[in-house]
């Protein structure tokens, strides 16, 4: 969220513990569109606040750490608490720290990956891997969300090998 909004990438970031919230305005042919981008903390503690950051979303991104395997199996109930709040917005599932989950070893690559794709599958959601440190597929999390949320074509390749940063939206 901070890296789209703010263009920076903090080291010292620390994680959302509750709910943050940012605007970003952006262009899409000549119409001007307001992103609110709404961040709730991963822990089960804070699930009593989902109803306030899903409930009228447009899109919601199922985050997962890509070098934890735990937080990928976490997905299935988040995924379950919010479809029961907001069953019309377009989910995504996004794995973070590519940067940290390429130095892994090929086979949990591959494992998490498959996993990922399965999931993705099941769910009928898109499967993006992102680095916020080092800029890879942030920008394009966004765009994939405008051509979804408004119908607007996406020239974007897909990338579906494993150890490759992946991108699956179709």
């Amino acid at each position: 969220m901070v890296k789209y909004v703010e263009g920076s990438f903090n080291e010292d970031y620390i994680q959302t513990l509750g709910v943050n919230f940012m605007d970003k305005k952006v262009q899409i042919k000549s119409t001007n569109i307001t992103f609110l981008i709404w961040d709730l903390g991963g822990e089960k503690e804070f699930i009593n606040m989902l109803p306030l950051v899903s409930n009228d979303a447009v899109a919601i991104l199922f985050m997962f750490d890509l070098t934890r395997k735990s937080t990928l199996n976490s997905i299935k109930d988040w995924y379950r608490q919010v479809r029961g709040f907001n069953k019309s917005a377009i989910p995504f599932l996004v794995g973070t720290k590519y940067d940290e989950f390429v130095e892994l070893d090929f086979q949990d690559q591959e494992e998490i990956t498959q996993q990922a794709l399965r999931f993705g599958k099941a769910m009928k959601l898109p499967v993006i891997f992102c680095s916020t440190s080092h800029s890879i597929n942030v920008q394009k999390i966004f765009k994939v969300i405008l051509a979804k949320a408004f119908g607007v074509k996406l020239v974007l390749d897909e990338i579906v090998n494993v150890g490759e940063p992946i991108l699956v939206y179709k």
